[in-house]
């Protein structure tokens, strides 16, 4: 039998943050972290399913997507 090298399945980057995402960079609360999500959906003219981007996030927020993005790999 010939010698297949081990794959190894890459994880592509996420675009989206969730309320769970807030809450581990924030240390804020569910609660706050859905309204702050909730503001954010409001200021971009999104409805309420609409997703929010990590780059409408950290507009908002003033924080850095590196920084952001160091919590999501985890």
């Amino acid at each position: 039998m010939p010698y297949l090298p081990i794959m190894h399945k890459t994880v592509p980057d996420r675009i989206v943050i969730y309320a769970r995402d807030i809450i581990n960079i924030t240390g804020c609360s569910e609660r706050t972290a859905r309204y702050l999500l909730k503001k954010i959906r409001k200021v971009n003219s999104k409805e309420a399913g609409q997703y929010v981007t990590i780059s409408e996030f950290c507009l908002y927020t003033g924080l850095k997507e590196s920084d952001v993005n160091k919590f999501l790999v985890h």
